[in-house]
């Protein structure tokens, strides 16, 4: 008997932030709870911001904020559970305990290796309460749920806070899964796997993180490995829209998307669709929709292969960026060896510039205010350019754009760089 394909969901920390709104999602599962489905949850509301700062805090030394502020987490997740749970309370509360314990005597410890290490050990663990919580919920509420944890899926290098994946190891993982899937289907039913996003770990076991945003990108891993039938993210939005709401109050939602304007979309910085996500959907031609768990019946958005035409002007606003201007200390040609030596650090440095500009002795570059890459790169950089460092600008990218759009949304602005690229997209740098 062949098993029915899955289905892939992803819940963002908005949509579990309170416990009327896991309730929420525990409405939304049972529609579905008929076919198979993995689950990708991320970490409560802000809490991925609360262990950043215990990260901070543990690596500069100061060990007692950094229990304390993780205290507050502790608490936090607890009284969730115990707001949420009545028969399963005390076995949700022992699951949680041992993720708890393990951070505890790690931060009682001193820190003997580098930040971004310390980073993923700390802010994966937002992930790992969060889907203990969310799955104990299920079970209590008759939806059998089956929690896993994605450290031993999803295996990746050891490049913490954008770590990659190593498809091979993964898809032995996710292939014994498959089998686990068909032996659950003979004994209870069509299988629901609840697991984490954003994380995964090294073949040492170490956990890693797959840069801010990634729980998209695992439930694309997930889809592609299981041959899913469809991938659904769940968010507070209608649907995706031409702009951010939170930005622009005429925003307008988006019926129909294909997969190239996706990722031009997450390209230009665009934060609904994290970059990574949509190759995996693509390789297998697997349908994503942008839902709304606010108001599962609305029509949401639907990302495919297929040709989409009449697409409204799309308006990428990024603020907080920087300009980093490359100036040949030889007044020497700025070359392929300049430029490729340029592109060789911001790939180590894991910068992704937003926008570039060569000239016959220059090279600007426009890149997000990272303090410590930027300092990293102008000193490595140092041997062949004098460099200098404009900050606080914005950058506007307007795909399918109109001239009379674009001088509205310039006006009053001083335009530092401006790029064209045919008559779809144009990027300005402004201040």
């Amino acid at each position: 008997m062949e098993l029915t394909r899955f289905k892939v969901f992803k819940f963002g920390g908005a949509s579990i932030n309170s416990i009327d709104r896991i309730r929420n999602v525990g409405h939304i599962i049972q529609k579905w709870k008929d076919q198979p489905l993995m689950i990708i949850i991320s970490a409560m509301g802000k809490i991925t911001n609360s262990l950043e700062k215990v990260a901070e805090a543990f690596f500069a030394g100061r060990q007692e904020q950094a229990l304390l502020l993780f205290e507050a987490v502790k608490q936090s997740h607890i009284e969730t559970a115990r707001g949420l749970l009545t028969q399963d309370f005390e076995k949700c509360l022992l699951q949680l305990s041992d993720i708890i314990t393990e951070a505890e005597w790690m931060l009682h410890d001193k820190p003997v290796r580098d930040f971004d290490y310390y980073y993923d050990q700390i802010v994966c663990l937002g992930e790992m309460l969060s889907t203990i919580i969310v799955a104990a919920y299920l079970n209590e509420t008759g939806i059998t749920t089956q929690w896993l944890d994605v450290r031993d899926i999803i295996r990746t290098d050891d490049n913490f806070r954008d770590a990659n994946v190593d498809w091979g190891l993964t898809h032995r993982a996710t292939t014994n899964l498959q089998l686990e899937t068909r032996n659950w289907e003979l004994e209870t039913g069509n299988p629901i796997f609840l697991t984490q996003g954003f994380v995964g770990a090294t073949d040492e076991n170490e956990s890693t993180t797959l840069g801010r945003e990634g729980s998209d990108y695992t439930a694309a891993i997930f889809a592609n490995l299981l041959d899913a039938e469809s991938m659904t993210i769940w968010k507070d939005v209608e649907s995706v829209m031409n702009a951010d709401p939170k930005q622009f109050t005429d925003a307008v939602p988006i019926a129909e998307l294909n997969y190239e304007e996706v990722i031009e979309m997450a390209y230009y910085g665009a934060q609904v669709i994290h970059p990574k996500t949509i190759k995996p959907l693509y390789q297998k031609s697997i349908p994503l929709y942008v839902k709304c768990f606010l108001d599962p019946k609305l029509p949401g958005t639907v990302i495919h292969n297929n040709v989409v035409k009449g697409l409204p002007p799309i308006i990428v606003l990024k603020e907080n960026q920087v300009l980093i201007h490359f100036h040949s200390k030889d007044y020497s040609f700025v070359g392929e060896r300049h430029v490729g030596r340029l592109y060789q650090l911001m790939e180590e440095l894991s910068i992704r510039p937003s926008l570039t500009q060569n000239g016959a002795i220059t090279f600007l570059c426009c890149v997000d205010d990272r303090e410590d890459k930027i300092q990293k790169l102008a000193f490595a950089a140092a041997d062949l350019f004098d460099i200098q460092i404009e900050k606080g600008l914005t950058l506007l990218t307007v795909r399918h754009y109109r001239d009379e759009l674009v001088m509205a949304l310039t006006q009053g602005k001083q335009i530092v760089l401006k790029q064209q690229e045919g008559l779809e997209t144009i990027q300005v740098l402004m201040r």
